[in-house]
């Protein structure tokens, strides 16, 4: 039985899903709330920090990818697990801000187990550090004039807005340097939707 003090956040747009899991975990003696998007998830972390988040990685608004990598930058301390059916296996997928990741529609087991992980071991340091090179996920604003994709950059040092052509549409971090004040910003694009539900094995 975990520490009954261990907080999660999950963040899930699929109310049947989020149910699920708040359920579950509630029975396995955590303390659980819960967020529809990235923004909710935010508002819920002003009062009240969690232990770890649990986030889907595709949703409307503030989807999962951009909503870690925020959480990286000012929660540092604080463990996520990514979970989505867009990328296969249990590796984190690169450019992604989280400490372990769950692939959807694969045993429930595992997810409880990489859950009550988060909760017993400490992120090391060096995951910490490596924090500021967390991307910015954004998503495609559309065609330029020369017929190339693009996407509007707000510089994360001096929040002034730019449009960024890319030629690469797989989700890669890049890299681009600030055109007002040369800060190197890495970021990387969401390009699909992944609609596949959890499964419970």
């Amino acid at each position: 039985m975990p520490n009954p003090q261990a907080a999660v956040l999950i963040v899930e747009d699929d109310a049947v899903l989020r149910q699920l899991l708040s359920t579950i975990l509630i029975q396995l003696g955590f303390s659980v709330r819960t967020a529809e998007d990235g923004f909710a998830a935010l508002a819920e972390m002003r009062g009240d920090i969690p232990d770890v988040i649990l986030s889907d990685l595709y949703m409307p608004g503030m989807g999962g990818f951009e909503f870690l990598s925020v959480v990286r930058r000012r929660f540092p301390t604080v463990r996520a697990i990514a979970m989505s059916s867009a990328f296969s296996g249990a590796d984190v997928p690169p450019g992604i801000s989280a400490d372990a990741y769950y692939e959807k529609a694969t045993n429930l087991t595992t997810l409880l187990e990489i859950v009550k992980t988060m909760i017993r071991v400490e992120r090391p340091a060096a995951f910490q550090e490596s924090s500021t090179a967390s991307p910015i996920w954004l998503t495609k604003a559309g065609l330029a004039l020369s017929g190339e994709e693009y996407v509007v950059i707000a510089c994360p040092q001096c929040l002034r807005t730019f449009p960024q052509i890319f030629g690469e549409t797989a989700i890669l971090t890049h890299e681009t340097g600030c055109i007002h004040c040369s800060s190197e910003i890495h970021y990387a694009i969401v390009d699909t939707l992944d609609p596949t539900p959890l499964r419970a094995d």
